[in-house]
């Protein structure tokens, strides 16, 4: 019995110590974004300048296709902008262990 108890004892102290032993490291890499803002915001500004577009002109359907040229080339610009500027951060946990 006393064994037995000192064996849960040990097991138990090897518990709450083991985590003191391992830490983790974190490190950042900057990767960015296949097209995904890209595309969205070429999509969003062919809509806006479709409707722009429609509304403008006298000629509804010539001047929606050429606000719509427009406003997805202006939405690429402005999206490829935004992923330079704000490239997605990534973050992975590396955990060492002490010897």
């Amino acid at each position: 019995m006393k064994k037995l108890f000192l064996i849960i004892i040990i097991a138990m102290s090897v518990n709450v110590l083991a985590p003191t032993f391992a830490t983790a490291q974190t490190t950042e890499v900057k990767t960015k974004t296949s097209s995904g803002q890209k595309k969205k915001s070429t999509l969003i500004g062919a809509g806006a300048g479709a409707a722009t577009g429609a509304i403008v002109s006298r000629k509804k359907g010539k001047g929606a296709l050429i606000g719509g040229a427009v406003g997805a080339g202006a939405g690429y610009m402005y999206g490829r902008h935004r992923e330079k500027k704000h490239p997605k951060t990534v973050r992975k946990t590396k955990v060492t262990t002490k010897n």
